[in-house]
This record gives C-alpha cells, sequence and structure tokens, in this order.
C-alpha cells in the first residue's frame, strides 16, 4: 500500500540529511516533495498548497535554530499529511429505535456491491440487524453477487425482477420489508454506470430524495487515482456525500486518491477496502495513515490486527511459555501460522517504525515466505523429542533432518542458531512494558530474527560457493593480516 509514494517522498525528503539546513535549502527540497506528490497522482492544487503550508512553517527561525530542525520539519509534514486527510469521524449516526439507510453509491467495477457485504457483516458484528437491497438494476449480474454477498454474511437480502420495476420501487419495497422483518439498518446497494452521466443522477436524486437516506457514502476504487477524485467530487454536488469508502487500497502504490479526495470534496474518507475477503474493510485513520506514508511505521493497527486474528488464549499461552523459557520448535512453528494471518512478514515489518526500509531489503535479497516453507518442511522433518530440544540435536540427527527436508545440513544449524537468538530475546521482551516491547521488537529486526529465513539465505548461498570463492576469501583474509602487520610495524 502506498509504497510508491512511500519510495518517493523519502527521497524527497532526503535533503533534510545534507548538512545545514537553510531557508534556500528547505525551499529547493519542497519542491522535491511537490514533485513526488504529482508522481503519486495527487490533485496538483492539493500538492501545491500542502507544499506552500509545510515550507511556510518550516523556514521560521523556531524550526531552523532547534536543536534536531531535521526532526522538526518531518513533523510538520506528517501533521499537514494528517490534517489533508482528515479529520474523520467513523461513527453511522444511525437512528435508535427506528430503521436507519444507508445509500451506497459508485461507478462500475468500484467494488461497490462487495462494500456492502463488509458494510452489513461490520454491522451484524457490532450487534445491529442489517438488510442488503440489490437497486443495481443496470447490471443484472449485480443482484445475483449481492445473493451471494448475503449469504456469505448471513443477512437478507431483498431483490426484484430488473425487467418489470425500477431502483426507487426495488428501494421503497425494500424499506418495507426490512421493517416488517425487524432489522434495524437497510443497506441500498444502487446503480453505477462506466462514467457520471445525466440519467445516473437523476435516479440517484429521486432515490434520495424519496427514501431519505440518514448516510449517503461514495464507494471509489483508489487505484483509478484522480478519476476516482472527480467522480466523488460530482456525486457529492448531486447528492451530498456524507462520505466515502476506498476500495483496493492494498493494491494501490501511488496513494493519490487517499491524499486527494478530503481537500478538493470536503467529504472525509470513512473506510478503507485493503482486501477482496468480506472482513477486509477497516475505519479509516489519517494519523496512522500518514506514519505509515512516511515510513514510520502503524503499531496500532497491527497490535488491532492481532487482536481480531490472534485469540486471547493464544496470546496468553505463547506469553506464559516466553517467561518461563519453555519456548520450543513446536511454538515457533505454531507463531510462524499466527503470523500468516496477520499478513506477509513483508507488510507486518512495515507496521513497525524502523523496520519498513528493511523489509524492502529482504525483498531485493529474496522471498521471505518461501523460506518459511522451508523452514516449516525443516521443523516436520524432526522428530517430537528434537522439536522440543533443538539445541540438542547432534550431528547424525542434523544430517537425518536433512536429508528428509531436502536441504544441505548447515541450513539445520542455522536454523537451530537463529531459534536460540529469537528464543532469548522474546524470554526478555515477556516481562517488558509496550514500548520497551516494541523497542526489543526493532531489535528483532535488526538482528534478522524477524527474517526467519535470513540465516537459510545465508546458509543457502555459501553452500553454493565454488572452490573459487573459498580460494578468494582466504586471499582476502590473508592481505587483511598482512596490512594489520604493516599497520602495526609503521606504528612502533
Amino acid at each position: 500500500m502506498f509504497e510508491g509514494i512511500t519510495d518517493n517522498l523519502k527521497n524527497a525528503l532526503s535533503f533534510l540529511n545534507r548538512g545545514r539546513l537553510t531557508e534556500a535549502s528547505i525551499r529547493e527540497g519542497m519542491q522535491t516533495v511537490r514533485q513526488a506528490l504529482l508522481e503519486a497522482d495527487v490533485n496538483y492544487d492539493v500538492a501545491q498548497e500542502f507544499v506552500e503550508r509545510v515550507t511556510e512553517r518550516s523556514v521560521g527561525d523556531q524550526v531552523l535554530k532547534s536543536l534536531s530542525p531535521t526532526e522538526h520539519i518531518v513533523g510538520i509534514v506528517h501533521q499537514e499529511l494528517v490534517d489533508l486527510m482528515g479529520p474523520v469521524d467513523h461513527s453511522l449516526h444511525l437512528q435508535k429505535g427506528s430503521l436507519s439507510i444507508i445509500m451506497m453509491c459508485g461507478l462500475q467495477g468500484s467494488g461497490k456491491t462487495t462494500t456492502c457485504g463488509k458494510l452489513s457483516r461490520m454491522l451484524k458484528e457490532s450487534g445491529r440487524k442489517p438488510f442488503l437491497v440489490a437497486a443495481d438494476l443496470q447490471r443484472p449480474a449485480a443482484i445475483d453477487q449481492l445473493k451471494v454477498v448475503g449469504d456469505q454474511v448471513g443477512v437478507p437480502v431483498h431483490t426484484e425482477d430488473p425487467q418489470k420495476t425500477t431502483p426507487l420501487t426495488v428501494c421503497q419495497n425494500g424499506i418495507k420489508r426490512a421493517k416488517a422483518e425487524g432489522a434495524d439498518v437497510v443497506i441500498l446497494d444502487t446503480a453505477g454506470r462506466l462514467h457520471v452521466d445525466d440519467e445516473l443522477m437523476q435516479q440517484l436524486e429521486e432515490i434520495d430524495r424519496k427514501c431519505q437516506p440518514h448516510q449517503v457514502f461514495f464507494v471509489c476504487d483508489a487505484m483509478t487515482g484522480q478519476d476516482a477524485v472527480n467522480s466523488a467530487k460530482a456525486f457529492n454536488e448531486a447528492l451530498e456525500l456524507d462520505g466515502v469508502i476506498l476500495t483496493k487500497l492494498d493494491g494501490d502504490t501511488r496513494g493519490g486518491a487517499a491524499l486527494s479526495v478530503k481537500q478538493v470534496t470536503g467529504v472525509p474518507i470513512k473506510f478503507i477496502g485493503v482486501g477482496e475477503q468480506l472482513d477486509k474493510l477497516e475505519a479509516f485513520h489519517p494519523d496512522r495513515m500518514a506514519g505509515r506514508i512516511l515510513g514510520m511505521g502503524d503499531v496500532v493497527t497491527l497490535f488491532e490486527k492481532a487482536q481480531r486474528e490472534i485469540s486471547e488464549e493464544e496470546m496468553l499461552d505463547t506469553q506464559e511459555k516466553m517467561r518461563e523459557g519453555k519456548f520450543t520448535l513446536v511454538d515457533f512453528q505454531k507463531q510462524m501460522k499466527m503470523m500468516k494471518r496477520l499478513g506477509s512478514i513483508k507488510d507486518i515489518m512495515k507496521y513497525i517504525p524502523g523496520l519498513g526500509g528493511m523489509a524492502d531489503a529482504m525483498s531485493a535479497m529474496g522471498d521471505p515466505e518461501k523460506d518459511l516453507k522451508r523452514i516449516d518442511g525443516l521443523i516436520n522433518s524432526m522428530t517430537p523429542w528434537e522439536r522440543e530440544n533443538p539445541t540438542k540435536i547432534d550431528r547424525s540427527r542434523r544430517n537425518r533432518i536433512a536429508s528428509g527436508a531436502g536441504v544441505e545440513p548447515a541450513e539445520v544449524n542455522g536454523l537451530v542458531k537463529q531459534f536460540s537468538e529469537m528464543s532469548t530475546l522474546m524470554k526478555r521482551m515477556s516481562g517488558m512494558g509496550k514500548m520497551d516491547q516494541l523497542r526489543a521488537m526493532q531489535e528483532l529486526g535488526r538482528s534478522g530474527a524477524m527474517d526467519p529465513g535470513g540465516s537459510l539465505r545465508v546458509t543457502k548461498q555459501r553452500s553454493k560457493r565454488g572452490p573459487q570463492d573459498a580460494q578468494a576469501l582466504k586471499d582476502l583474509k590473508k592481505k587483511k593480516r598482512k596490512d594489520a602487520k604493516k599497520s602495526r610495524k609503521r606504528n612502533k
């Protein structure tokens, strides 16, 4: 997510590390920031105003004469990004004791129908009784799709024959049925088009006027960049939107829509879609997103994700074993499976401050996900006793494990060594507070323990070295010894 703009902004802000900061160097550097924003498909006026505000705040005496002007300016950029995308009120302002109506609109292909299912799932989990209405008669497949989505989340869906009715009639009948069945929130999945046109707007305005929804959300595809912003502006002028839901944000490397839509339309981004699954809808937090864009991480979201994906019992069990020093390869294997629920190693590391750049370096070295599979294969080749006592694996056991996993014996050694280092650090972490745990996680990353395949990659590289590589290494060591000897003689 937003990899393009993150990399571009890092490069653009690199001027902060080049000697003494002056007003001239800041103004010059901010033009590079402006270019980075434009390349991320941020609206031109938004990029221009953003850079002007940051520059104005950055060239003041208070910043230039501060003890850490670099950190001061990064803080200003972060705050301006937060202001650009927020503030956001995540409340749906649902009615108490009566039916709440939410109207969803958007262009075809934006993920509107799937988002209706995601929102209904979210409402159901919060204790509400949602009801879906298939009012998109323009695309017949949308009705069938909403039925499938409704079945998956366990929410009733009102449908009618598209040849014998109108979108307004479907919405009105759906609302009546929702009341009769005791639902407290009805979601109207209205029609979409390939582009904004008068017929579509008239149809939506009629539904808005006669059904009087309490909330109107515009669903737009973040990957379309400025087209998404322009569409949101057109819909807002016709319907007075209450919020925007950005979909496909997990595949958006530029970030132009997220950075522009609030400033251009005045409508906040309420939720973001970060995957195809029906549980991949999240509340949009500008401060967290700004931190991720600047490579500062987002620990709060990572903790929330862990709470959703990993049960409290699993967490407590792991903590207890870490505290008692009974953490084994069996537990390590379970942890790898838990980590997979949170996403790839690369994604997890980007949530942790200071490790985002390391995630990119890992990708350049190889695929950590493949290395996890190799580790899984190594552990599966061990006997139950060996998994419980990895430090007691002798040469014959190591050779047998390597043979069973189809790897070199040195890779078994690499795994045991890295596991030993990681379990020691994790034992220390068990008695720490949250901030100390975060620092320890950063230490894990720098030591390579957050990259479980790191030692395997090094071992594999060594095993691939031929006799020429070995001789070259010997020659290099010999030369270093000679140079050191000459240096000692000169010093005498």
